[in-house]
């Protein structure tokens, strides 16, 4: 009989893996909250049109990448390909935009792509979604709240921060007849992808991966000539309140990212670090979506990173923290007698201590064996309970990492004095 194995693009986390996961989604966590967001959990499936109204119908995404399925009822489904679309029907459906609101979120997101490293058909995401503050300051705290992410990952010297505005919708019309305009007459000299875009996204163009087409680019229309002076002012602003709070950036008029619902400010944060998946974080605004989606008129913005990519980035930097070990405490016992002792004795130290991390051998084995596996355990500390402990009410305490053993007698301890010692080692 064959094994079955995980689908291809979606991935097992492993232990060895999870806690730099944990890290990451530790610090994720601690700031959102810091910055007043509130976290909300949508389903992993929605129906198909969510994301064909609010992605767009003509993006890679809808296209392409999605898992889309009939369910019994003959409902058209689809695994969220990603958070955004989502987040604004949740808030919709459930009445949260009478009033402003910092919301994010995390989890898994589906795409059917070529898989390789950093890009999965099943990967996850941070997102973060600020409606009803229309402002550049809202813009801003967006990109000041992923810079501190940055540093407290210790990454901040390894990203850069990109900038664009591709204005209104009228502006962004006026530009996208000029650009296929320009490009019409040299369609021959485009990339097939790119001559696919010309009709359907032209704009997506602008991004494109091939050195032939984005040398084709230099001497196209520039976006910024065709922004309405609401975004002119906009995106001033936006830049003034970065300088002032010392966040670097690089405007790249090209930026536009591969989504339909972005307006006005769009950015990546992008690194150097992880080859061709260079961007980390992409983000902007969108004040059509909402509306778009069936709600009143409310604006919208937000960004996006991938856990994935974050936890490769931390890797290439050098900047994962070591794994913590899995036990401080690991519990050996030999005779039914002693095992009883063991057993009632961890779980009532469970209980005082809640923060120690103890670890019961179970399967009975040699001496030698179960202190093998102690040693493994990653654990400090042994806590060993034979006939002779369970006769005089004692267990006895063995030091296990060489450190620990300087200083750490071997000793027998009374039932009653085994709480307050280890609190006192295990504090050193």
């Amino acid at each position: 009989m064959s094994t079955i194995r995980a689908i291809r693009g979606m991935n097992d986390i492993l232990p060895d893996e999870s806690p730099h996961w944990q890290h990451v989604e530790s610090v994720v966590r601690r700031l959102m909250t810091g910055y007043g967001y509130s976290e909300i959990r949508m389903p992993v499936v929605e129906q198909t049109d969510l994301f064909k109204r609010g992605v767009g119908e003509v993006t890679d995404i809808v296209e392409k990448e999605m898992y889309t399925f009939l369910d019994r009822s003959d409902d058209s489904l689809t695994l969220r390909p990603e958070g955004t679309a989502g987040c604004v029907r949740a808030a919709i459906q459930h009445g949260l935009l009478n009033m402003a609101q910092r919301l994010w979120y995390a989890g898994p997101m589906f795409r059917y792509e070529r898989p390789q490293k950093g890009r999965q058909r099943q990967f996850h995401q941070f997102g973060a979604e600020a409606f009803g503050i229309a402002s550049p300051d809202m813009d801003a705290e967006m990109i000041l709240l992923t810079a501190r992410l940055w540093r407290q990952l210790g990454v901040a010297e390894h990203v850069q921060l990109q900038l664009n505005s591709i204005g209104g919708a009228e502006a962004r019309q006026a530009y996208k007849d000029a650009l296929v305009v320009y490009l019409r007459e040299r369609f021959d000299e485009l990339d097939e992808d790119s001559q696919r875009r010309l009709d359907s996204n032209p704009l997506r163009i602008l991004d494109s991966k091939n050195p032939q087409t984005q040398a084709l680019l230099d001497d196209a229309p520039e976006l910024a000539n065709y922004l309405d002076e609401e975004s002119r002012a906009d995106f001033a602003r936006l830049c003034e309140l970065l300088d002032a709070a010392g966040v670097a950036y690089a405007v790249n008029q090209r930026l536009v990212r591969g989504l339909d619902y972005y307006n006005k400010t769009v950015f990546e944060w992008v690194t150097d670090q992880l080859g061709s998946q260079g961007t980390v974080c992409g983000g902007g605004r969108y004040d059509g979506l909402v509306e778009q989606l069936g709600g009143k008129p409310v604006p919208g913005v937000g960004f996006a990173m991938g856990v994935e990519r974050l936890v490769l980035l931390l890797e290439a930097c050098g900047t994962l923290p070591a794994a913590p070990a899995q036990a401080d405490v690991y519990v050996v016992s030999f005779g039914d007698d002693a095992q009883r002792q063991a057993i009632a004795t961890t779980e009532t130290l469970r209980d005082a201590v809640p923060q120690l991390n103890i670890v019961q051998h179970n399967g009975g084995g040699s001496f030698k064996s179960q202190m093998k596996k102690a040693d493994k355990s990653g654990a400090r500390l042994a806590l060993i309970w034979g006939e002779d402990e369970v006769a005089a009410g004692t267990v006895s305490l063995k030091a296990l990492r060489a450190d620990d053993k300087e200083r750490i007698p071997q000793q027998a301890l009374p039932l009653g004095e085994l709480e307050q010692t280890l609190q006192a080692l295990l504090a050193e």
